[in-house]
């Protein structure tokens, strides 16, 4: 009984380990699917037109493969990683800002501030919103 235990055990752990594989690990997915769903996510909150929403994805892929090569340029070193990350995302939402209306600019503050205080609480260890 105590082998078959240890059996079932080990094998869903195996199984967990796996899944957590698959799903892309921590960052969610590859850089192109992040900046498609950040860019499906500002559409839906900004009502971006489709012309919009190309320049959006285009950004947010350069982002993406610029915070790759800052990850692997990076090594080990995350708190100047930390700088260059948060460098990046300004000049990202600066370059978001430019391509909105007039309309859409003070609901994207509003978001950018949403997510700053999410993010806050997930530091803080209160899990999100």
């Amino acid at each position: 009984m105590k082998k078959l235990m240890m059996i079932c055990a080990l094998l869903f752990s195996v199984i967990t380990y796996a899944n957590a594989q698959q799903s892309g690990g921590r960052m969610g997915g590859t850089p192109e699917e992040r900046a498609k769903r950040s860019t499906d996510m500002l559409a839906e909150k900004l009502k971006l037109s489709d012309e919009q929403k190309t320049k959006v994805l285009a950004i947010y892929t350069a982002q993406g493969a610029e915070m790759t090569k800052a990850r692997e340029a990076a090594g080990g070193d995350m708190s100047g990683m930390r700088e260059k990350m948060t460098k990046m995302n300004d000049e990202t939402n600066t370059k978001i800002d430019a391509v909105l209306t007039a309309e859409q600019k003070p609901a994207f503050k509003t978001w950018l501030e949403e997510r700053k205080k999410a993010m806050e609480a997930r530091m803080n260890g209160g899990g999100g919103k």
